[in-house]
């Protein structure tokens, strides 16, 4: 069950950064054609306002296709439309003056071209893949060279359309964080929340050891009083040296121990939890800026990492992603939307880096032909993005060997 929640977790985040991207396309007037929640095949589908909503039968994030995301050229009538002309020879004249309108840059003849080739499509007898590729052809390359084109708009315009993505990412932990800082997590008591049973597999947690349980109130340890927010510190900086609780239980003060804090991963541990209390909306809210803003510049440190050859142990590929999901749902749904609101931001993060296809890329293109007054040929576009998946690509199968490796 955590495990499925897990991943329905990880396709929310894909479709909020989809959502990003689409109203945000919508409200700069780029009017996306198609907004699938899930993958196809298509369950459920309707068209409103010439857009094709529609719920896929695959339940994993989501997809926005935006008209004319690059410049047509030639070879996209050729992809197309190749196997159409082999069928139907009599479709190769049209099919050269739509590759030639293509070719000339202008685009005011393209569509006329397109409506000749489309019609003499529809009069001769092509099997149903040409005669769909046909079909597919037609809408994008209409797409390409409208209005409403992706690629003729201003600057501005595409790069609030692609900068909604990370965006929305980057609000929905925002927003998260504020939720879990105005409920649980905006400061702690000295009220014990929980005891885990152990620390490590097979290794006992020492205040499980001693003796504490939820509901006890910390005044003291090794005899001196400690406020709430000094305990986790007191218990961190012991360097493993024996030490003694001091609770109110019941109303009766007691004393538990001694025992030694065990070194994990986080520093020195008795394996206890603190009840929150929350924090006011404004207070709340600053708490969570401050906290994505820390998060952001440890990731953005160890994506420099990477590019030194250093922290690649700390790559994970969505198996390692949804394993850690799985745990945190495992241990209550506070610890579950502290992750799910980290692994956004990675995810807006990993987005913003520099290269084709992620968000970045094209962030960065959008820039220097804004900057040039002129659009880069297509096949810079191509080439970069193939350097970019290959990055990607790589990425990946590290995040998966040290998944492998965790798991193993």
């Amino acid at each position: 069950m955590s495990i499925a929640i897990a991943i329905l977790g990880l396709a929310f985040l894909i479709l909020v950064h989809e959502m990003g991207h689409f109203f945000a396309s919508l409200a700069v007037g780029l009017r996306p054609r198609r907004f699938y929640v899930g993958f196809p095949p298509a369950i459920l589908k309707t068209t409103r306002n010439n857009i094709e909503y529609a719920l896929g039968a695959i339940p994993l994030g989501g997809f926005v296709t935006i008209p004319g995301m690059h410049r047509p050229i030639a070879h996209d009538a050729e992809r197309r439309f190749v196997r159409a002309v082999e069928e139907a020879p009599a479709l190769a004249g049209p099919y050269e003056r739509v590759k030639h309108e293509l070719e000339s840059g202008s685009f005011d003849a393209v569509p006329g071209a397109l409506d000749d080739f489309e019609h003499m499509a529809e009069r001769s007898k092509l099997s149903p893949g040409a005669a769909s590729s046909v079909e597919k052809g037609v809408t994008e390359l209409r797409d390409g060279v409208g209005d409403d084109a992706y690629w003729k708009a201003p600057t501005w315009k595409r790069l609030v359309a692609i900068g909604a993505g990370p965006a929305a990412n980057v609000l929905l932990a925002i927003v998260l964080f504020t939720f879990l800082f105005m409920t649980s997590s905006g400061k702690a008591t000295s009220t014990v929340a929980a005891v885990a049973p152990e620390l490590a597999q097979g290794v006992a947690a020492p205040a499980q050891v001693m003796g504490l349980r939820a509901g006890d109130r910390v005044v003291a340890i090794n005899g001196q009083e400690v406020d709430a927010d000094e305990i986790a510190d007191v218990i961190a900086d012991s360097d493993g040296r024996p030490l003694t609780l001091t609770v109110v239980r019941d109303g009766e003060e007691l004393r538990l121990g001694p025992a030694r804090a065990l070194e994990t991963d986080a520093g020195y541990r008795l394996g206890f939890g603190l009840e929150g209390e929350g924090l006011g909306p404004v207070e709340a809210v600053g708490r969570a800026f401050e906290v994505t803003g820390i998060i952001s510049r440890e990731i953005v440190l160890s994506l420099g990492q990477l590019a030194t050859g250093e922290g690649r142990e700390n790559v994970s590929s969505p198996i390692g992603i949804t394993q850690a999901s799985s745990d945190a749902v495992e241990q209550g749904a506070e610890n579950y939307l502290w992750v799910l609101g980290l692994i956004s931001l990675s995810l807006a993060l990993l987005n913003l880096l520099p290269l084709l296809p992620l968000d970045g890329g094209h962030i960065v293109f959008i820039l220097i032909e804004g900057a040039r007054g002129r659009y880069l040929k297509r096949e810079i576009y191509e080439r970069v993005s193939v350097v970019g998946l290959a990055v990607v690509l790589l990425l990946f199968f590290v995040g998966l060997s040290n998944d492998i490796g965790r798991l193993s």
